[in-house]
């Protein structure tokens, strides 16, 4: 995919192309105009004009008037190829759309919407990540196509999305067009979860509402205790209420569960090991659908084990400075 071509300084393009112009976006959008439209010849463009000016040397040495009609039409070629490789990037429009949260270490996806404005069709467009791997598809004209770009993970947090790189080199791979774009789009990454299988130091909470093993099981009876707003009237000892002394709601122990709390203080270790255990508690009881609460040192989240409740508590991990 890479042009590759010129001394190996040039070969280092996340040096020399942070100097370029590039398309900023602006609410995630970006049009590519004619100033940010870069082109040089490929392997192949190269290995052709060494060929054209063979050729003209022996048409001069020669004097073939056959040999100069071949050379200026093949350079005419080159040209006109140079020009549909140009007019196949410009004025392009490139919209973020999405990008999902991942762990750190695993890739994702991020999805680009990539459309033509000029009614012309779009050929053999690549879309990549500076050093990661890269997507080629076709764009019919004023139509749009989505481009899952992958992406590279490796620290926990909000990170904004690194430059996006489009090139071509349709008709004739003999140059190579790209341009750069940025873009102020954030992806979040989840913290790495730990491989150590560690007990986990959990403190359980039975005055979480709904999470207590006594006014939870339905086994054997336990006693009674003064009615609250909200208990079941099937739990109320309607007789023992009818002495006029008060509403009883009756109490069972046996099939109840409490809350689980994942405590910052429970880990031991560095910084990030403790993030990354707190990780693997809030996936082991998420997977076990348990009621869990998350302690931080920032936050606090209630019980809960909730879809939305996952992701808050990873969120919450992934930012904790």
């Amino acid at each position: 995919m890479s042009v590759k071509l010129w001394p190996l300084i040039f070969l280092k393009r996340a040096w020399w192309q942070q100097w370029l112009r590039v398309s900023k976006s602006t609410q995630n959008i970006a049009l590519l105009n004619a100033r940010q439209i870069y082109i040089l010849p490929t392997r192949w463009g190269l290995l052709y004009a060494v060929m054209l000016i063979a050729l003209l040397i022996g048409s001069i040495n020669y004097s073939l008037s056959l040999g100069f009609y071949v050379t200026f039409l093949l350079a005419s070629l080159g040209n006109i190829a140079m020009l549909h490789t140009w007019r196949n990037l410009v004025h392009l429009q490139v919209a973020v759309l999405k990008a999902n949260p991942v762990f750190a270490g695993d890739g994702t996806d991020v999805i680009f919407n990539i459309s033509d404005t000029k009614n012309r069709p779009r050929y053999a467009i690549t879309a990549s990540f500076l050093e990661n791997n890269h997507l080629t598809q076709n764009i019919s004209a004023n139509d749009s196509q989505l481009f899952p770009v992958p992406l590279a993970t490796s620290k926990r947090g909000l990170h904004t999305l690194p430059r996006l790189t489009l090139n071509t080199q349709f008709p004739l791979n003999l140059l190579h067009a790209w341009a750069v774009i940025e873009n102020p789009f954030q992806v979040l990454v989840y913290p790495k979860p730990s491989d150590l299988i560690e007990p986990q130091a959990l403190s359980f909470d039975s005055s979480t509402q709904g999470g207590s093993q006594l006014n939870k099981g339905d086994e054997d009876f336990n006693g009674h205790k003064n009615y609250q707003f909200g208990d079941s009237p099937s739990r109320i000892d309607w007789k023992a209420s009818s002495r006029s002394i008060g509403l009883f709601t009756k109490l069972y122990s046996g099939t109840g569960s409490s809350a689980l709390w994942l405590d910052w203080e429970a880990t031991i270790g560095e910084k990030e090991a403790r993030i990354s255990q707190l990780t693997r508690w809030v996936i082991d009881a998420q997977a076990s659908q348990k009621i869990y609460g998350l302690k931080l040192p920032n936050i606090i989240l209630q019980p809960s084990n909730t879809e939305s409740h996952y992701h808050q508590a990873l969120t919450a991990l992934a930012m904790l400075d």
